[in-house]
């Protein structure tokens, strides 16, 4: 293994923004830029702009893939109005705008998931209009400081047989049909082509979680050779750029990876409502040490503030660099940005679900006013699931979000009481605050707090000790601890080389740390 590498997410001397002196590359199970300096990635996607996808619309069932998506719009605004809000959708969802507020938040990459349809017709015929919102992206992300990673998110005849690929009929054709095997070895061919001496591509995403499910025992010999086939297509006309290889089922699945087809590749998985601890991503530091190949965290997120800040400190810590998902979506509470919903989009619910009527001129308003609301300025912006991802203020550090770095060097405790499903592997009592004994849930897809049946407390007795893993420079006035009795007597807090330690006096219960100014 590498040396380790020391990562503080929290001061803004250590975020380096993207290098363009020359290509990222793999070295030594890790990622350096052209100039040799160690990457940890921080990322975040850039989902539903390429490829739309109907948990982001807040359709609900009927119309949730893209084709599904692009059949209703036409529908309620006719085929020649729907193109035109295509056209002007492609204009405001991502723009520069966009582009410069990831920067200064702190990021250094996107990942851009294309559908094919955008760059390639159904005949396999090349479409230089969508390469142009590529192009106009890479360019926005040069002047901003970013890297871009193309990802094929939407194959054609479609990689999951799911909604949130392009497959036409719900199943991977692309493992069915030659065509479609064929016309996707052709789209990294003109993309390779196209891109193979700009740097501002970090690398090439071949394929967004393909054959989940039933479909990745049925069909991963077939995807080992097609990531085999892009390979060396890509290779053919690019010899520099990164490529990037995903596990099958929800890219979780490495069994495929049981040798080295490039020695300039990274591995990505992707988490999503799991356990934050080191024994659910135990897999992907495995294989890293087996192959010695980087990995990535390509997709996460969807959850809230105290699950993000804890889960992506465990990917720091462990020295992988991290996608977030994603960057805009209509009236949430887990992305950056959220979207506000125009007046009467209940109403296009209401006519996707069960057939209400609505007028064409009210279509046509309620349209007009989303397009406006998609531009940044007129967005809602969380500032708290950027610090959650980033460590920075506004921060909520759950109890149970102490350090990564084993008994001694993250917690002290002299009494083992582990819970189902949360840190199973650390010998720290963890309970719920209220009334639950069954295993932990964390599923919060809406970005919701904990009920209080839900919530976690670390119990500690006299002696027993947790590190916080913050900004070395801290002030501990700027920390509140709370607990789940509300005192703070029965606690010691104090700066630590790494951030701080809370020791128990006697008998407590942590619930939450929450940085205050």
């Amino acid at each position: 293994m590498r040396e380790n590498m020391q990562v503080n997410s929290l001061t803004a001397t250590n975020r380096r923004s993207a290098n363009f002196n020359g290509f990222v590359h793999a070295l030594d199970a890790g990622l350096v830029d052209g100039s040799g300096n160690k990457l940890l990635l921080r990322g975040v996607g850039l989902g539903n702009w390429l490829l739309p996808e109907g948990y982001m619309w807040k359709f609900g069932p009927g119309a949730e893939s893209p084709r599904e998506i692009e059949k209703l719009v036409s529908k309620l605004l006719g085929e020649e109005a729907a193109q035109d809000f295509w056209n002007n959708f492609r204009k405001t969802f991502i723009c520069e705008d966009d582009i410069a507020l990831i920067s200064a938040s702190g990021f250094d990459h996107v990942r851009l998931p294309i559908n094919s349809r955008i760059i390639m017709t159904d005949d396999g015929l090349p479409i230089e209009s969508g390469f142009e919102l590529i192009d106009q992206l890479i360019e926005w992300c040069r002047i901003h400081k970013l890297w871009v990673m193309l990802d094929l998110h939407g194959a054609p005849g479609g990689q999951t047989g799911t909604n949130i690929d392009d497959s036409p009929n719900n199943m991977p054709e692309l493992f069915m049909e030659k065509r479609y095997w064929n016309q996707t070895l052709e789209i990294w061919r003109l993309i390779a082509s196209r891109y193979a001496t700009e740097t501002v591509v970090l690398g090439y995403d071949l394929l967004n979680e393909p054959i989940p499910n039933g479909w990745q025992y049925k069909y991963s010999v077939d995807l080992a050779r097609l990531y085999r086939e892009i390979t060396a297509t890509i290779r053919s006309v690019d010899l520099n750029h990164l490529i990037v290889y995903e596990g099958s089922h929800w890219a979780t699945n490495w069994d495929i990876f049981t040798e080295v087809w490039d020695v300039n590749s990274l591995l990505q998985f992707h988490k999503y409502w799991s356990s934050p601890d080191k024994a659910s991503i135990q897999k992907f530091l495995d294989f890293r040490e087996k192959l010695g190949l980087p990995i990535y965290m390509g997709e996460g997120g969807e959850n809230n503030t105290e699950w993000l800040y804890t889960v992506f400190r465990l990917y720091e810590r462990y020295e992988i660099g991290w996608n977030f998902w994603t960057w805009k979506k209509i009236e949430t509470l887990t992305s950056p940005l959220s979207v506000k919903a125009p007046s009467g989009w209940k109403e296009i619910y209401n006519f996707v679900q069960n057939g209400e009527g609505i007028s064409p001129e009210r279509v046509k308003s309620i349209f007009a006013e989303l397009l406006d609301n998609f531009k940044v300025k007129n967005c809602i912006w969380h500032q708290e699931v950027v610090a959650a991802l980033l460590a920075e203020n506004p921060m909520v550090i759950p109890a149970w979000g102490f350090g990564f770095f084993g008994e001694g060097e993250s917690y002290q405790t002299h009494k083992t009481d582990t819970m189902n499903g949360v840190r199973e592997e650390d010998s720290v009592t963890l309970e719920y605050l209220e009334g639950n004994d069954g295993e932990y849930n964390f599923e919060q897809t809406d970005g919701r707090n904990y009920f209080d049946t839900e919530e976690i407390v670390v119990k500690l007795n006299k002696g027993d000790w947790l590190e916080y893993v913050v900004d070395s420079a801290i002030e501990l006035n700027n920390y509140r601890v709370e607990t789940a009795e509300g005192t703070t007597p029965n606690i010691s807090v104090m700066k630590s080389k790494r951030g701080f330690k809370i020791t128990a006096n006697e008998l407590v219960r942590l619930l939450r740390i929450r940085r205050i100014n």
